[in-house]
């Protein structure tokens, strides 16, 4: 399956689906919203930020932002500034609601401008003066159309198509937002606590953990360092494959690493699946069952950003501690 296909299923608020049309515009009202952004350093401007599509020229603060990316929201809110449009995430999750983000939003009902596709008359219509989609998947024909618009901050050509780590993502919406000493800073604080946690449990370091999208191409799909989703897993240390990849029903063994997590079973889901219950990794009690695709845990993975990602430290990382002591009698405890 192609990237945007791969994601769209698991992630269910992340993800484009490829063959949907755009979603539709915004009403007057909403063009006309201002942004509540905090005051950041003008004298950081003119800024000029090299991405794989050509170079994002931001000559002033910007007033107005519009996130077309599937996670870039996180990132703008968590540097202070509000966006006046957002990308319409695919699936159930109500993402207003995430846990991780309600002091930022602040009640804030944001405009969308699309879900499967960006919407580009609906970007167009709240008059932005920068357009953020660094998870965007927009490739070079939406990228001009949307330069066409406002300064655009496309991901750089660094990483593959939606696997840019968080730390460059927080530093580069930092940059273009003339926030780049707090972009540092909330990058500081945030590996901080992954420091923290990863003196707590030293055990994780080196441990390989298969990370299980399920109901996905043949049934179960690995997620590898190409993914975001896995970032969390390797700042704490854990082992990850290099690439994401299809496991049918007769290769499950590849599931079967020091520690699985699991996306999209329940307990009894799991319990249904006769190959999966009788791999050594569940029987022998090194499995985390992280919840539905319309929970909070599997979108704060999606998300991957500074605001997230201090949230799963705390939801995932006992369970993570009970499946990594190499005590099958421990109970790790199901977050499903």
């Amino acid at each position: 399956m192609s990237r945007p296909s791969r994601l769209a299923a698991p992630l269910a608020v992340l993800a484009l689906t490829a063959g949907l049309s755009a979603c539709g515009g915004s009403s007057d009202d909403e063009a006309a919203a201002p942004s509540a952004a905090a005051p950041s350093s003008a004298s950081a401007f003119p800024v000029s930020i090299e991405n794989k599509f050509g170079t994002t020229e931001i000559p002033a603060e910007p007033q107005r932002v519009v996130t077309v990316g599937y996670n870039d929201e996180d990132f703008v809110l968590a540097l202070g500034v509000t966006p006046v449009g957002v990308r319409d995430l695919i699936g159930d999750y109500d993402s207003p609601s995430r846990p991780w983000a309600q002091e930022q939003l602040d009640g804030a009902e944001l405009p969308t401008i699309g879900g499967a596709d960006i919407d580009v008359e609906a970007v167009a219509a709240l008059d932005p003066d920068l357009i953020v989609g660094v998870y965007s998947f927009m490739d070079q024909a939406v990228y001009d159309q949307l330069s066409g618009i406002a300064p655009t901050l496309a991901q750089t050509d660094e990483y593959a198509d939606g696997a840019t780590p968080w730390q460059q993502q927080t530093l580069l919406t930092g940059q273009a937002l003339g926030r780049e000493d707090e972009a540092e800073q909330l990058v500081d604080e945030v590996e901080g606590e992954f420091e923290q946690v990863t003196s707590e449990h030293p055990e994780f370091a080196g441990t390989s953990i298969a990370v299980d999208l399920t109901g996905v191409g043949s049934g179960h799909y690995l997620l590898g360092q190409d993914d975001l989703r896995t970032q969390l897993f390797t700042d704490l240390g854990f082992a990850v494959p290099e690439a994401s990849t299809d496991v049918s029903q007769e290769r499950l063994d590849l599931l079967d690493a020091d520690v699985l997590a699991v996306l999209g079973y329940t307990t009894e889901d799991a319990a249904a699946d006769p190959l999966f219950s009788a791999l050594d990794v569940v029987t022998g009690g090194r499995t985390v069952l992280l919840g539905s695709y319309t929970g909070d845990v599997a979108a704060a993975l999606g998300f991957g950003s500074p605001l997230a990602l201090p949230y799963l430290l705390e939801e995932v990382v006992p369970a993570l501690a009970a499946a990594a002591d190499g005590d099958p009698a421990t109970v790790v405890t199901s977050l499903s």
